[in-house]
């Protein structure tokens, strides 16, 4: 499905490397000790002279790029003034001042001087710190803008909210009665919970944690580090001699080798530089989605750690769906707010879908297409978060011929027409075009209200509005759905016409009740679905069982035809998804039935007005050669 590339391993590597492991058990004796320091890992780094210490759980990861020196969440950064910076949820930067390992407390500042300003946009739920209750209770305030020269007295004076707009802010306690305060005048900004009392006039905010339980360790002298080979992220502590032993420990080989020495010393030497070459390509990948991460973050979306996608689903314990390239499950954000998090295959591209599909969802805003919660980037482990829709699948409804399942000829209608409406906002709303190359009855998810909203993007390419034609080097798609045009330019170039073909052909799906039949020499005898819908049209039967009056006999031909004109073989046959919405809004009666595309015409142009069902097959050929 993603066509990207990255290192594979072959048949004949795999069948190497058992060749390898044969001989390894024959001819040699091989003896590993594996210290338990974290290799790569320095004891402790400064982002300055004057700056905190920063030794695990914490990690510096401009200067120690590998995932195990840190815990997850434990990620801090030197900013180009050396200052120590720590980021949380969501995108919230403070400067750290202090860190006290013992306890298991970390000082923050805020680098503008006003933590009450970024207040509201700090959810520490979902971050690995929370507020330090010990010497500041945590209470709810409202926020007041009040006229000026009234309560400059009072003790909640918020001096750095203070601007032209707003006169004289303060912050009142929320369980105090409201006939107490002195608010007649004033005028409620907004409200926040759980917060401590000295976050209003204090420039120093103290925050703690509680796992990892790295204090006990210090306590004793000792060094935190990770547990060997643990998959929960346990640690465990390690004296300070063991630690610094083992830190620089490499890996003792021994090996006896016998009259194969030679041959077999070549085997080893290749096999360990496939693996090097296989884990270099793998730390590239992982450093471009870290970059991409990095320059995404205006963009706003929430970046959840594995830890939190964990939570957020309930340790999997829901899946709604499996793909070839990720496992899907039910989530919740609270007890009113529920996602679906797709948990992507690690196996799977080198990193490009990941950022295919973030960077192309975060320019999104349409009530047509699935809308973007958060991501997971933590390590190799990478997930996407969107809103959940209950009643999952377009293709659930046209599919079957139960009628228990069908929605009624103006669901269908308004469905196929928010359909339109979202991929002509991705043509020509976005400041740049989004091709999304999988339009399929699979990729719609449908509301609580059956409203439609386009999913997986994935496949999808950005281009200018004004560039005619992209380039392409694999095709890309599901086989049904794919324009002619994305498998040979002889039909033309590809371009935003592409959906507008896969458009056509769910219309069609959706007016016969039946998948784009698989046309395959076994079976040529069936007849070409949509080629069967364009002879109803012509001898005037009626497209569906479902017809029961004139009115929905109107709306099931209105969508047959716009679907017909949008399957037409070349290109620039095709109207453009803003003229396909016109003709969905528009009356059925005025639109005229497109060319036949089904049958052979021209001489000069055989090789795109072929039978439909020999076409078929030999656009099969031509994506399994590829």
């Amino acid at each position: 499905m993603y066509e990207f590339s990255a290192f594979q391993t072959t048949n004949m590597d795999i069948s190497l490397a058992k060749v390898i492991s044969s001989l390894l058990l024959m001819f040699v004796v091989f003896i590993v000790d594996f210290g338990e320091g974290q290799n790569g890992c320095a004891e402790e780094l400064r982002c300055g002279d004057d700056g905190p210490a920063i030794r695990f759980p914490f990690r510096l990861k401009d200067r120690q790029p590998d995932q195990h020196c840190g815990y997850p969440g434990f990620d801090l950064y030197c900013s180009d003034e050396n200052d120590t910076v720590l980021e949380l949820p969501t995108s919230v930067k403070a400067f750290v001042q202090h860190i006290d390992y013992k306890s298991q407390l970390i000082q923050v500042t805020d680098p503008d001087n006003c933590f009450p300003q970024k207040i509201r946009g700090l959810h520490l739920s979902s971050s690995p710190f929370q507020f330090n209750e010990v010497n500041n209770s945590l209470s709810d305030y409202a926020l007041f803008n009040c006229p000026p020269a009234e309560y400059e007295d009072y003790q909640d004076l918020i001096h750095c909210l203070i601007s032209s707009r707003h006169p004289l802010v303060y912050a009142f306690p929320s369980d105090k009665d409201i006939n107490d305060l002195p608010i007649f005048s004033c005028t409620k900004m907004y409200s926040v919970s759980s917060v401590p009392s000295n976050i209003w006039d204090s420039h120093l905010l103290e925050l703690k944690w509680s796992e990892p339980k790295c204090g006990r360790c210090e306590v004793k002298g000792e060094k935190c580090i990770f547990k060997d080979n643990s998959k929960k992220f346990e640690t465990k502590c390690i004296s300070p001699d063991k630690y610094r032993d083992n830190k620089g420990k490499s890996t003792s080989i021994v090996i006896i080798v016998s009259i194969f020495g030679s041959f077999l010393l070549a085997l080893v030497a290749y096999a360990v530089f496939r693996v090097y070459h296989y884990d270099k390509i793998e730390k590239e990948n992982q450093a471009r989605v870290e970059k991409f991460l990095d320059d995404y973050k205006a963009l706003k979306p929430t970046r959840y750690s594995y830890n939190d996608v964990k939570r957020i689903t309930s340790q999997f314990a829901e899946k709604l769906g499996q793909g070839a390239y990720g496992i899907v499950f039910k989530g919740k954000l609270s007890n009113e707010i529920y996602v679906a998090v797709k948990i992507l295959n690690n196996s799977k591209g080198n990193g490009e879908e990941f950022i295919n599909e973030v960077g192309t969802m975060g320019r999104i805003h349409h009530v047509n297409v699935v809308r973007l919660v958060g991501f997971c980037a933590d390590g190799f482990r990478r997930a996407l978060v969107y809103e959940f829709l209950p009643n999952d699948s377009l293709e659930k409804f046209i599919s079957s011929v139960d009628s228990n399942h069908f929605l009624g000829w103006e669901k269908l209608q308004d469905i196929a027409l928010g359909i339109s409406k979202g991929i002509e906002y991705l043509h020509q709303g976005c400041d740049q075009r989004i091709l999304h190359f999988d339009i399929k009855p699979r990729n719609i998810l449908l509301d609580q209200n059956f409203n439609p909203k386009i999913s997986d993007f994935g496949l999808a390419k950005l281009c200018a509005k004004d560039q005619s034609a992209v380039s392409m080097t694999t095709a890309r798609g599901t086989m049904g759905y794919i324009a002619p045009e994305v498998f040979s330019r002889n039909f033309g170039s590809v371009s935003y016409k592409s959906d507008v073909y896969s458009f056509g052909i769910l219309l069609l799906e959706m007016v016969g009740g039946r998948k784009n039949v698989d046309v395959t020499v076994e079976n040529t005898s069936q007849i070409y679905f949509p080629e069967w819908i364009y002879n109803l049209l012509e001898q005037k039967d009626d497209l569906r069982v479902y017809v029961e009056d004139n009115g929905d006999a109107k709306i099931a031909k209105k969508l047959a035809i716009v679907g017909l004109w949008c399957i037409q073989w070349h290109p620039v046959d095709r109207p453009s998804m803003k003229v396909v919405v016109q003709m969905l809004e528009g009356e059925g009666d005025k639109l005229t039935m497109p060319p036949n595309p089904f049958a052979s015409t021209s001489p000069t142009r055989v090789n795109v007005s072929m039978p439909a069902r020999r076409l078929n097959q030999e656009l099969e050929v031509i994506l399994e050669s590829e």
